[in-house]
């Protein structure tokens, strides 16, 4: 099997991940973190402090407890969305955002915030203007995926962090598709709040995800219970990374997403970042003359991210990825990619979008094969040479 559906998880890990889940397990020294000052709790807690540390390391946050530890991106943009924003606030999001940012959005409009989604051009580019277009005395925040996860188009984060320094917004990443694969200093870019997910590019175990915070925000508690300290208090803690926390921390998935970002530290982020543009880069070259294959986004803009959606000619995008799956062996991913907003703007609500996307661990012949794969169904479905 060629696994070229990376953007929804990252099938293949660098073994160290499945190493340090595995002794997270098996040492049967880890007890419950914060939950006692036993040598097993203080095992477990160090295993959640290096991830905390991991990550802030990553993104270019000073204090390792401005890291919050998530089940996974919805889990974080759910806490971060509904703990900051509320009735009368007025929000700025886009067409290009996944359901994890549109439909939290959706339940707090349905609760009094105000809500406007900037559009795409032709070729799936954010209108950049019209964030000044839809901006109002009670705008709060700038809510914008890093990159697309159906096109691969990158959002230009500097600019929405400049936007928002100017007119004293908040300003909100979802970066499913991107911590890892771009540098994503919080600092340096101007983002006030980071969410990722730890099992796509971060090559962490599924059921992982975090939020990093940047400045001191007053986050309401979206969801209460356990904390392990301030037990007689009634009210969920409101301290980070407490607020955006509860329960028990996944402690053997923390100890794999810290292996896998110690694999982006260890492989540096330039050379995995030149591997997947070359990758990219063979795939877009290859496949531009398919007679009948239709392109989304721009294949030609710089610092995209390692996706690419496609169809065949008005076929189904789930019969080109049955038929890809069945006889060539290629694992893709068809359909609205839960970004139902960027599909009617691109008019593929009914067909549905075919998206490759790349990791590291593919090679420029699994590559070849996929290109080629899609050259015989052209052919077969009326494309001509």
């Amino acid at each position: 099997m060629i696994y070229l559906d990376n953007a929804a998880t990252t099938a293949h890990k660098p073994e160290e991940v499945a190493r340090a889940v595995y002794e997270a397990i098996a040492s049967g020294h880890l007890g419950n973190p914060a939950r006692g000052a036993h040598d097993y709790a203080l095992a477990a807690f160090r295993v959640i402090y290096r991830c905390r540390e991991a990550a802030a390391e990553l993104l270019g946050v000073d204090d390792p407890l401005r890291i919050a530890l998530t089940a996974n991106a919805t889990d974080g943009l759910n806490r971060v969305l509904k703990g900051l924003l509320g009735s009368g606030d007025h929000v700025i999001s886009t067409v290009t955002e996944h359901n994890s940012v549109l439909r939290p959005l959706y339940q707090l409009e349905a609760q009094g915030m105000e809500l406007d989604l900037v559009g795409i051009d032709a070729r799936a580019h954010l209108v950049y203007d019209d964030f000044e277009r839809y901006l109002r005395k009670n705008t709060k925040a700038v809510v914008a995926t890093a990159a697309s996860n159906v096109t691969g188009n990158p959002t230009d984060l500097p600019r929405l962090a400049r936007f928002c320094r100017t007119h004293g917004l908040l300003f909100i990443v979802d970066a499913s598709q991107a911590a890892g694969v771009f540098d994503l200093n919080m600092k340096q870019l101007g983002i006030d709040v980071l969410v990722a997910t730890g099992h796509k590019s971060l090559y962490g175990p599924q059921g992982t995800g975090l939020v990093a915070v940047g400045r001191d925000l007053a986050f309401r508690p979206v969801f209460s219970g356990g904390s392990g300290a301030h037990s007689f208090d009634r009210e969920h803690p409101v301290t980070l990374p407490d607020v955006l926390e509860s329960g028990t921390l996944n402690t053997p998935g923390a100890a794999g997403l810290t292996a896998g970002i110690e694999y982006l530290r260890t492989t540096g982020l330039a050379d995995i970042r030149a591997r997947l543009n070359r990758l990219t880069g063979a795939f877009l070259e290859g496949v531009r003359d398919i007679p009948n294959l239709r392109l989304y986004g721009d294949p030609d803009m710089p610092g995209r991210a390692p996706v690419i959606g496609l169809n065949l000619g008005d076929l189904p995008s789930s019969e080109v990825a049955a038929l890809l799956n069945e006889d060539y062996g290629i694992a893709v991913r068809p359909g609205a990619h839960c970004a139902p907003r960027l599909h009617e703007a691109l008019g593929t609500r009914e067909q549905g979008i075919v998206r490759f996307s790349f990791s590291p661990f593919n090679t420029i012949e699994e590559i070849h094969e996929a290109v080629a794969a899609l050259k015989d169904l052209s052919t077969m479905t009326g494309g001509t040479t």
